[in-house]
């Protein structure tokens, strides 16, 4: 079955039998400022990540009123490694069809996931598309650790370039053309998966919703909620660990802390961004400047945003504390507005096309200089309209949901009483940090 990149990745249940299918190319996907598995672009609307079960079955039992919060879950694909003409290893998914039980004696042969070049190597035009050439007699012999990491040059980027303020990004503070967090973790992933990749092995992703197809420049913020990041399936050492970060940071005094940060500068053309690690450093006074910042363009302060995101913040938390025994442990938080503020045109409705030249005068505007106080004019005057201005485009959503659990959910056996107590005071935290600024900045 062909995948088009304009085809709705929900419905990759169709299928017209394997030998159809062919294969859709990833890449990382270029905004992605948190997290530690790497988000690959799938197309214009849909991203997806390696799949963890847990996860995947709680998108599937989300309740009604939560999924406006949340990504839209859009199914299963299957992705393996190819290598292209150069030696370059690629990501590339395929159709999942559960009811199949597809697996990769299924794919037709030049679609199997490849320790070796074949003898029609895959390469990636400029257009996403594959287009067989022939390769080398030598490359067959080659193995997949010998292939050169993913190109650095991404075929999908931003035309904003992204600069990272912060050390232990994997990269310089020079400006480039994607947020240097989704390369760092594009790279680990894939060492991650060559070094199970013993054999040709197939890797279930998940597609979700590319939340942020719809800005132009997309501003996000990547909040870790709660006041506990540990599993109840944790180790004792893993919790330890979790237990540690949280206490050393402001997951455990305001139940948040800040996962990663892009926001588009006004005066500079470029994104401002943050990883991690700047936010585990952070007192709650650092916190607070950090919301400063991610709400303040370079030029002015977005003061227009806090109602629409207070707004939203403050529908979730009512949300959340009807879901009784949820847990939401080591999810996060994105909040998300379009950094690009319109340009208004103070002499026309933007809904409306180019302003007419040809209105009747008013009388005042035809008098002599020296003409008494202008009278108020006719009623058949026309006056220019103005509009006030569109809402800004703002969204919050929760995502990652590898540690989450709610009575009767995969036979937990931890059941939990009441709403996520700690992910509820991180979000009347950051409501209150945010109405603060707002009420120190009116």
């Amino acid at each position: 079955m062909c995948l088009p990149h304009s085809m709705d990745a929900g419905k990759h249940g169709a299928s017209q039998g394997p030998g159809r299918r062919s294969g859709v190319p990833l890449e990382p996907f270029v905004h992605q400022v948190g997290g530690h598995t790497s988000m690959m672009r799938y197309d214009d609307h849909t991203v997806c990540k390696p799949l963890i079960a847990r996860e995947q079955r709680f998108y599937e039992s989300l309740p009604p009123e939560m999924k406006e919060f949340t990504p839209e879950y859009k199914g299963v694909v299957l992705v393996c490694f190819e290598g292209d003409i150069d030696g370059y290893i690629n990501l590339v998914a395929y159709p999942y069809v559960e009811s199949e039980g597809l697996d990769h004696e299924d794919l037709p042969e030049r679609d199997q996931p490849r320790r070796k070049h074949s003898r029609r190597s895959l390469h990636r035009s400029s257009s996403d598309h594959k287009e067989e050439r022939p390769a080398h007699e030598s490359d067959s012999t080659e193995n997949l650790q010998e292939l050169k990491s993913p190109r650095l040059e991404l075929q999908i980027h931003s035309d904003v370039p992204f600069q990272m303020l912060d050390g232990n990004s994997g990269l310089s503070s020079e400006k480039i053309s994607h947020n240097p967090w989704s390369l760092r973790c594009h790279k680990q992933q894939l060492s991650r998966m060559r070094s199970e990749s013993k054999d040709r092995k197939l890797y279930k992703f998940l597609l979700l919703e590319n939340v942020v197809h719809h800005f132009s420049y997309p501003c996000i913020l990547d909040l870790k909620m709660g006041t506990r990041q540990h599993g109840d399936d944790a180790s004792e050492e893993k919790a330890a660990r979790q237990m540690k970060k949280c206490e050393q940071s402001t997951s455990a005094t305001l139940g948040v802390r800040v996962c990663g940060m892009q926001v588009y500068q006004m005066d500079t053309g470029h994104y401002l961004c943050r990883n991690k690690y700047y936010g585990r450093g952070l007192s709650i006074e650092g916190f607070r400047h950090a919301l400063y910042q991610f709400m303040h363009n370079g030029a002015q302060l977005r003061r227009d945003l806090f109602e629409p995101i207070l707004g939203k913040l403050r529908s979730l938390k009512a949300v959340l504390e009807r879901q009784n025994s949820y847990r939401f442990y080591s999810s996060s938080l994105l909040i998300i507005y379009e950094g690009k503020e319109p340009e208004a045109d103070p002499w026309q409705n933007p809904s409306d096309g180019p302003p007419e030249r040809d209105m009747s005068p008013c009388p005042a505007a035809q008098g002599p200089l020296e003409a008494p106080p202008v009278p108020q004019p006719p009623a058949d005057c026309v006056l220019p309209h103005q509009e006030p201005p569109p809402p800004p485009s703002v969204d919050v959503r929760m995502i990652d949901f590898a540690h989450s659990t709610f009575k009767g959910f995969r036979d937990d056996q931890t059941v939990h009483d009441g709403p996520d107590r700690g992910y509820v005071f991180g979000l009347e935290s950051l409501i209150k940090i945010l109405e603060g600024i707002r009420d120190e900045n009116q």
